[in-house]
């Protein structure tokens, strides 16, 4: 293009100088500034993108993932530099997020174990109870469960690797929601009684269970469901009304051995606008509802763990419609169909 256009300003200058009788060196110099002109402008629009992409890159490099190339919609191989650039950025950007939540999840879920486990030995220590089988027994299933959460990171670390083993098998829904809900109770009658540390610690709140059929199975992981059910329970009796009731509901799925969850509270329920926010990290809500007695607003990470745990096993989660209160629904897909 640069060539050309110096061609004809050439040609044009000397049919100019031709029909006027000027002298060729003025036609000459001319030509060299007209040419001059026009290199420096392109060579200017050449090296300006050039130049942003050197910033960014830069700036990427730095840990400031904020920034983009502009001009990645240019067809030409400076678009097409623009768009790898940003591409790029936007995955950094993500690691790097990621990377943040994975370190406040654990966090979050770190502090209930190890809270239960220091009222425990605080109270032996402090002669409040004796340090008999009960008690260690006690200390021992939050150890272990510390050791669950281990074994958590390193499933997580082979999931950025690719490689995630979702421990899935058949079992009774009923006995183990029905566990699961025992362990909620006892986890918030003993942060009650020591210094409120831990998720909530409301104890008028009803945990009620329907499992319908009462044989009902399923398969999937029994510790990621854990997690998920957990999580919401908790969620759910933070954000319920003095003496309330909290519903767990479990119904056969589509498919086989698949499962469909659902946790009601009585509480203020969930803006329709909010819906879609409700599972994103650090998200407490906007709504100015009233917790109830000794609950918190929590860190935001509950929902957000308990929908990372439904995406392994390939179900969904979400905020249904109802009348009273919040309804979340979950499903599981159960055992995967074989392919033909």
């Amino acid at each position: 293009m640069l060539v050309v256009v110096s061609v004809l300003i050439t040609t044009g200058l000397l049919m100019v100088a031709l029909r006027t009788e000027t002298e060729l060196r003025f036609i000459t110099v001319f030509s060299m500034i007209a040419t001059l002109l026009i290199t420096q402008f392109v060579a200017h629009g050449l090296t300006a993108p050039l130049d942003e992409m050197n910033t960014v890159a830069k700036g990427i490099s730095h840990g400031d993932y904020t920034r983009r190339v502009s001009g990645a919609d240019r067809r030409d191989e400076l678009g097409d530099l623009a768009s790898t650039i940003n591409r790029m950025a936007d995955d950094l950007e993500s690691v790097d997020r990621h990377r943040k939540e994975l370190v406040a999840n654990v966090s979050h879920e770190l502090r209930t174990p190890i809270a239960a486990l220091r009222a425990v030995l605080e109270n032996v220590v402090d002669g409040v109870s004796a340090a008999d089988p009960e008690t260690m027994r006690t200390a021992l299933k939050q150890t272990e469960r510390l050791g669950r959460l281990v074994e958590t990171l390193l499933d997580l670390s082979r999931l950025d690797n690719g490689v995630l083993p979702l421990k899935a098998r058949r079992f009774e829904v009923w006995p183990y929601l029905s566990g699961v809900l025992k362990e909620a109770n006892l986890a918030a009658s003993q942060r009650a009684l020591s210094s409120g540390s831990g998720n909530h610690t409301r104890t008028d709140v009803h945990l009620h269970l329907d499992v319908s059929p009462p044989e009902l199975t399923a398969h999937a992981d029994a510790e990621r469901l854990h997690q998920v059910v957990a999580n919401l329970i908790d969620n759910a009796v933070k954000h319920s009304p003095p003496h309330g009731r909290v519903t767990v509901r479990a119904r056969r799925g589509h498919g086989p051995e698949s499962l469909d969850l659902e946790i009601q509270d009585e509480g203020p329920g969930i803006p329709e606008p909010e819906r879609h926010r409700v599972f994103e990290r650090f998200n407490r809500g906007s709504a100015p509802s009233p917790h109830g007695p000794g609950s918190d607003g929590g860190t935001g990470l509950g929902l957000a763990i308990a929908s990372w745990a439904v995406d392994l096993h390939g179900g969904r989660i979400g905020v249904a419609e109802s009348v009273r209160g919040c309804l979340i629904q979950v499903t599981l897909p159960g055992i995967p169909r074989a392919r033909g």
